[in-house]
């Protein structure tokens, strides 16, 4: 195990301040708590360097590797505020295990489960007082790895490397009147991932690559971008950074989720709904569901609902589809009661209102 030197904030936000972030965030991601975890590695030392310390800027040189070659991970998970105050995370060891696939895919080291959990655990106790109260409000969680060897040129992997935790309060994403229908753009002009590549890491290049075809979405009129497979350009993958779920209804539904590919990435929530629907006694498959698919299935009323899925919005209900050839509407538009009963089960396990029979919430403090 990494010992954490503890190096406590002495300009801490007053109460009184943090009181009025936490009523109302400012945004996703736009403030953030008042300390943070590093941990430094090289091929001599290995892990080292573990700190628990004042949020503050890093020191890099111009020559940086991970300005130049990219080598750059990260993972977003949460922390809740439950009934009674004690402070939860959700499934941190599943978060671990995918930083380290992402850490392989990109050759960084990887990082003790322990040692990942362990500094969330650190960060979250020492900010507690930043894990805001309510229903949909929580503490996101980024923890991230960057190259940190100067120079250029290289033809190996860096030889030293950061790892880092920050935290900022959030409210609900959709805010308090709960998830709302989506439009999306199916992109047909690029491409988000290929098996073989890197499209099932958490890896920074992937979202940069993204964004052009996310302000494509946003020039029709579209909140988010649904990526397609990059052999065919015919087969469903993911929207935007999350994953989907193809809703059919009936006495027990049925869901559908792309299967994982090489090129999806493996979404903790996407995995927890899997089980979740089951256990909530409905038929919950990966498989293929084609861009034609979808729109017939639709046009049948077979397609009840479409959502998709991940840590930040928790649940995004697909409510209208666009692309060059034309659109459609799912169901009639809205949130439907699959979607809404998923969403609000995932977060009664997460708030600890409901019974947790996975074991999914480990408890911080």
């Amino acid at each position: 195990m990494v010992a954490f030197e503890v190096a406590v904030n002495a300009r801490r936000l007053p109460d009184a301040e943090r009181a009025a972030v936490l009523t109302s965030p400012p945004g996703f991601g736009q403030v953030f708590t008042d300390h943070m975890v590093t941990l430094r590695w090289s091929r001599e030392r290995g892990w080292h360097d573990g700190r628990l310390e004042p949020y503050g800027p890093f020191t890099l040189a111009p020559a940086t590797s991970v300005f130049h070659y990219g080598q750059a991970i990260f993972e977003g998970m949460k922390a809740y505020r439950q009934d009674g105050g004690s402070i939860a995370l959700f499934r941190p060891g599943a978060n671990a295990e995918r930083f380290n696939r992402s850490a392989r895919r990109l050759a960084m080291p990887e990082l003790p489960v322990d040692t990942f959990v362990e500094a969330i655990e650190s960060l979250v106790a020492r900010d507690r007082d930043w894990v805001p109260e309510g229903w949909g409000r929580s503490l996101y969680l980024r923890p991230f790895m960057i190259a940190t060897q100067p120079g250029l040129g290289f033809t190996q992997p860096s030889s030293d490397y950061l790892f880092c935790v920050i935290a900022s309060p959030v409210a609900p994403y959709f805010g308090p009147a709960g998830p709302r229908a989506l439009t999306v753009w199916l992109c047909a002009d690029y491409v988000r991932a290929a098996p073989g590549g890197t499209g099932a890491a958490k890896a920074a290049g992937n979202y940069a690559a993204a964004f052009v075809a996310s302000r494509q979405a946003a020039d029709e009129g579209c909140d988010q971008v649904v990526w397609l497979d990059a052999a065919e350009h015919a087969w469903v993958e993911e929207m935007g950074g999350m994953n989907l779920f193809f809703v059919y209804g009936g006495e027990r539904p049925r869901l559908v989720t792309p299967a994982l590919t090489g090129a999806l990435l493996p979404g903790v929530t996407r995995d927890s709904l899997l089980t979740l629907a089951r256990g909530l006694g409905m038929t919950a498959e990966e498989g293929r569901v084609s861009a034609d698919q979808w729109r017939a299935d639709c046009a049948s009323g077979a397609l009840t609902e479409v959502f998709a899925c991940g840590t930040a919005a928790v649940v995004a209900p697909v409510g209208e589809v666009r692309g060059r050839t034309g659109g459609w509407r799912v169901g009639d538009g809205r949130p439907g009661p699959v979607t809404r009963r998923l969403h609000h089960a995932l977060l009664s396990i997460q708030y600890g209102r409901k019974p947790d029979p996975f074991d999914w919430v480990h408890k911080v403090c």
